[in-house]
């Protein structure tokens, strides 16, 4: 079972992966695991491929991994949820999206951040899609988060935030 979870959601370009990179830098001994890549690494165990190898070349493996991902939803709903939860090690999950999964790894003593930005900084990012997409909306009125950092300015403010929220989580854990 996973020892230790942190669990990171915010909208697109809010710097949810950048706040998960800092964090790893301050806690070590965790590792990340995103949804995808619960697929991408069963997908490597059946065909004997690294995850490097899939991440490198993942439009040849695209529909494969989209037909894996529909197969474990098809088995069960939470399917990649549970895998995650299986791994031996203390995980950060950076691509929370949707209420239910936010409930599932909070019921396994997840501690949860919401990374803030507005639409303004989050454009100045990268281009928005499907910004009315529910796993852009559905975690917005979503209140009962552990930690949230406010990213509405450059790097250096959210490496400091979240290198505080490290130290905080650090304590938190023991």
């Amino acid at each position: 079972m996973t020892r230790k979870i942190i669990v990171i959601s915010g909208k697109q370009f809010s710097g949810k992966d950048a706040a998960a990179k800092i964090l790893l830098e301050c806690l070590p001994d965790f590792k990340r695991i995103g949804l995808g890549d619960a697929i991408k690494l069963e997908y490597g165990k059946i065909k004997g491929l690294t995850f490097d190898e899939i991440e490198a070349n993942k439009s040849n493996y695209r529909s494969d991994l989209i037909a894996l991902g529909n197969k474990g939803r098809a088995e069960h709903p939470d399917f990649w949820l549970r895998k995650i939860l299986s791994q031996d090690s203390n995980v950060i999950v950076p691509d929370i999206r949707m209420p239910h999964e936010v409930e599932i790894f909070k019921a396994n003593n997840a501690i949860s951040i919401r990374v803030e930005a507005c639409k303004e900084q989050r454009a100045k990012r990268g281009t928005l899609v499907n910004e009315n997409d529910p796993t852009e909306t559905l975690l917005d009125d979503f209140t009962d988060w552990d930690y949230v950092i406010e990213n509405n300015k450059d790097y250096a403010e959210l490496k400091e935030a979240t290198e505080k929220l490290a130290s905080l989580i650090k304590e938190k854990l023991g």
